[in-house]
């Protein structure tokens, strides 16, 4: 445990961060889980609203810094060939 205050600050500060970053991260696995089973649903209305739901938190964890822009555009790539091989 560090002595010097401002140390400790940035300890605290650190795992307040983590804690944030991991609740996000959850929540954006959590969006992709919901898209994937409505695909694997097979309905097409149902996955069209995850689909859009999904790339929004996409948009938002790569605006935030928790995705690269390449990876967040890879993602959603991937989920619009899902989404058209279902039509």
């Amino acid at each position: 445990m560090p002595n010097i205050k401002s140390a400790k600050k940035r300890v605290l500060v650190n795992a307040a961060k983590a804690a944030q970053n991991k609740a996000q991260r959850s929540a954006l696995r959590t969006e992709l889980k919901k898209f994937e089973a409505a695909v694997a649903g097979g309905d097409r209305s149902q996955a069209g609203a995850a689909y859009q739901s999904a790339v929004k938190a996409v948009d938002r964890a790569a605006a935030k810094g928790l995705l690269h822009r390449n990876n967040a555009a890879n993602k959603k790539s991937a989920m619009t060939l899902k989404l058209n091989k279902l039509a």
